[in-house]
C-alpha cells in the first residue's frame, strides 16, 4: 500500500469513530431531554392563607 492509501484508511478510521461518538452524545441528549420532559412539574403553592415572599400583609 502507498503511504497516502495508509493515511486515508486512518483518516476514515477516525472519522467513522468521531461519527459514532457524535451519535452516541446525541443520543444521550435526546435520552436525558426525554427523561426531563417526562418528571412532574413543579407545582406552585397558592391561594389562601398563602403569601408571596413581596406582597405586604392586609390590613384587618
Amino acid at each position: 500500500m502507498f503511504e497516502h492509501e495508509i493515511a486515508a484508511a486512518a483518516r476514515t478510521t477516525d472519522l467513522l469513530r468521531e461519527a459514532a461518538a457524535y451519535r452516541t452524545a446525541g443520543e444521550a441528549r435526546k435520552a436525558r431531554r426525554a427523561s426531563l420532559r417526562g418528571q412532574e412539574p413543579r407545582v406552585r403553592v397558592t391561594g389562601p392563607g398563602t403569601r408571596g415572599a413581596r406582597s405586604a400583609p392586609r390590613p384587618a
